[in-house]
């Protein structure tokens, strides 16, 4: 017969070796992002997505036999709210991004554009003639 007692410190045993690597990956992570290794964080991205679906599906089924330990769940939540920071610091670096890009080329944004005189480059509508 098994023992539960033995069951429950493997299970353990492996989200705490999930987390490690989930850990690890974050920490890839955010030290790509640091510094701005394109490479780097393509590949660490590629390996924080996979170590999360591993760490979910395996947390999960051990939620579905009550053996979650208290620390490796707070453990797990810190980690969630980490990839939400790098994630929403992402996506401010990327707006930031989009802004310059559409000061330096105006061009490629399609909103109205205003020539050197300050008066709109764009083709005038309803008739009106420019001076």
């Amino acid at each position: 017969m098994n023992n539960p007692c033995a069951d429950n410190t493997s299970t353990a045993e492996e989200l705490e070796s999930t987390l490690a690597v989930l850990e690890a990956n974050l920490l890839g992570l955010s030290n790509s992002l640091r510094e701005r290794d394109a490479a780097a964080m393509e590949r660490q991205a590629e390996q924080l997505h996979q170590a999360l679906a591993t760490a979910v599906n395996r947390f999960a089924q051990a939620a579905r036999n009550g053996s979650v330990p208290p620390a490796l769940r707070l453990r797990l939540a810190h980690a969630g709210s980490q990839v939400a920071a790098q994630r929403e610091a992402l996506a401010r670096a990327t707006a930031a991004l989009d802004r310059a890009i559409d000061v330096l080329l105006p061009g490629l944004n399609a909103g109205p554009v205003y020539g050197a005189g300050g008066l709109a480059d764009r083709p005038s509508r309803g008739g009106m003639v420019r001076a």
